[in-house]
């Protein structure tokens, strides 16, 4: 009987891993963030870069049109880009939000001094904790929203020219 009963649980214990390892086979494991897109951003609390400040949901809300890019000194496509946010800094209807992450503070002043800053504000995200409530997973990405917090466009990799001029059509 219990040779029987021992039989039994081990077979449910196969039948149980081989269930869950089919299971996990036909889930997608692409991490994807398209569906952000028309998506109102919430819960928005990142720490400024050089003051002892936090930026609020309710602060983003007083732009029009706010680009929130995702950046660090270290990251050669963010250095690819920096042109572009150099030139989207000049157009006043757009605030671009720059969240270092997961860089050193001198690191990324350094960065900025030696390539200019584009920034309205700077923040950051030290351990890459807040980012992921963007839906951000690697750097550089972007997330262009408008005065209602709505997400118009998510960019994944550097701002290109085509990127820019999308923007810029959507601004104006």
């Amino acid at each position: 009987m219990q040779i029987k009963f021992i039989k039994l649980l081990v077979l449910s214990v196969i039948i149980f891993i081989i269930a869950v390892f089919f299971i996990g086979l036909n889930q997608s494991s692409i991490y994807d963030t398209k569906g952000l897109v028309g998506q109102k951003l919430k819960d928005i609390k990142l720490e400024y870069l050089i003051e002892n400040k936090v930026i609020l949901e309710k602060d983003l809300k007083k732009n029009n049109f706010t680009l929130i890019n995702f950046w660090a000194s270290w990251c050669g496509p963010c250095l690819d880009e920096h042109p572009f946010l150099i030139k989207l800094s000049k157009e006043k209807e757009i605030i671009l939000l720059g969240v270092n992450f997961k860089d050193k503070k001198k690191n990324a002043l350094n960065f900025l001094n030696k390539y200019g800053n584009p920034y309205d504000v700077l923040l950051k995200d030290n351990s890459g904790k807040q980012s992921v409530n963007f839906g951000v997973y690697g750097i550089p990405e972007s997330i262009l929203v408008d005065g209602d917090l709505i997400v118009l466009k998510k960019f994944i990799g550097p701002i290109s020219k085509q990127d820019y001029n999308y923007i810029i059509n959507i601004i104006k």
